[in-house]
């Protein structure tokens, strides 16, 4: 059974940082594109980065490149998301997502159709 579990949000004044955890367990996470995708209240869910198991590859999305670092540590099954100069408009819940390498899974559209298990994600706010 798939299973992602993140953590490490919560309340963060802007231009601080955060580092989101996702645990992952019931497959081998090395052969899985990983993604993380946010929601703002009101607003459609949008990719913001991904890793591909089979070489690492990362893609951003534009809102985020220079700010954001993803990362995957196979051994212990879980995925990173380094949030660095936080902004209010990075306010969202995060949620992370797999998907098999065998598929489309992790490209430069982060496209949340491209992945299919999901977290039930963490609450990120950005204020002062």
């Amino acid at each position: 059974q798939v299973q992602l579990v993140e953590s490490g949000g919560g309340l963060v004044q802007p231009g601080g940082s955060l580092r989101l955890s996702c645990a992952t367990s019931g497959f081998t996470m090395a052969r899985y594109d990983m993604g993380w995708f946010r929601q703002a209240p009101g607003k459609e869910r949008e990719g913001v980065s991904c890793t591909k198991g089979i070489n690492g590859n990362t893609h951003y999305a534009d809102s985020v490149k220079g700010r954001f670092t993803i990362s995957r540590d196979n051994a212990k099954n879980t995925v990173y998301l380094e949030m660095n100069l936080l902004k209010p408009e990075d306010t969202a819940v995060y949620f992370c997502a797999a998907v098999s390498s065998s598929l489309r899974g992790c490209s430069p559209h982060i496209a949340t159709n491209d992945f299919g298990s999901w977290g039930r994600g963490t609450q990120v706010t950005v204020s002062s």
